[in-house]
């Protein structure tokens, strides 16, 4: 897709705040730190669009990014930062899980992960709570650029068997930095629209 409008619209923690209409949506899930928002920036060629801190945690609500008018990228908050507190973290899960059971527009889901490191136990669960939903996924195995490319297959291939990924379920090696990957996820997307 060539993106020509990229923008914030809102950002929601309850579904009457949510935008409404009928545009498709594609929600985007990670931890703390994984790179969603250098994904989202990439994606939408911006970059400062969706704003990336030196501190994980940040994102504390659902942004809706309205894109070419057509499509909504939703950015949930990342998971499996310590420095939150419980009760926090259960109102995010609250909220993200609310989002995820109960909204007819969300068509996949993009689970981003680090190649370089095995999916952690919160991927697994965000990854198993999708199929138990039967909620697509698109797994973007992210910072791509940061290890060998003769390294990629072996790398994809521990983030396979970790996340125990379904067969119709995509994945992508994908670099921020490199914008490789960036191609076949918008085509993955699109096909979900």
């Amino acid at each position: 897709m060539k993106v020509t409008s990229s923008e914030i619209i809102i950002s929601a923690v309850k579904p009457d705040q949510y935008p409404e209409g009928t545009l498709p949506e594609i929600a985007l899930a990670g931890r703390s730190n994984v790179g969603k928002s250098s994904f989202i920036n990439k994606m939408l060629n911006r970059k400062g669009l969706a704003r990336i801190s030196s501190k994980p945690g940040k994102t504390q609500t659902l942004n809706f990014y309205l894109i070419n008018e057509i499509l909504h990228f939703v950015d949930v908050p990342g998971y499996g930062y310590a420095k939150v507190s419980k009760k926090e973290r259960e109102a995010w899960g609250k909220m993200i899980e609310t989002y995820l059971t109960s909204r007819d527009q969300l068509k996949a889901v993009v689970l981003i992960t680090d190649l370089r490191h095995p999916p952690t136990n919160d991927d697994v669960m965000m990854y198993d709570f999708l199929k138990y939903y039967d909620i697509p996924c698109i797994v973007i195995a992210t910072k791509a650029d940061k290890i060998p490319k003769g390294k990629w297959q072996k790398h994809l291939k521990v983030t396979e068997q970790t996340l125990d990924v379904d067969p119709e379920d995509t994945m992508i090696i994908f670099s921020s930095e490199t914008g490789e990957g960036k191609d076949k996820a918008w085509s993955v997307i699109e096909s979900y629209m």
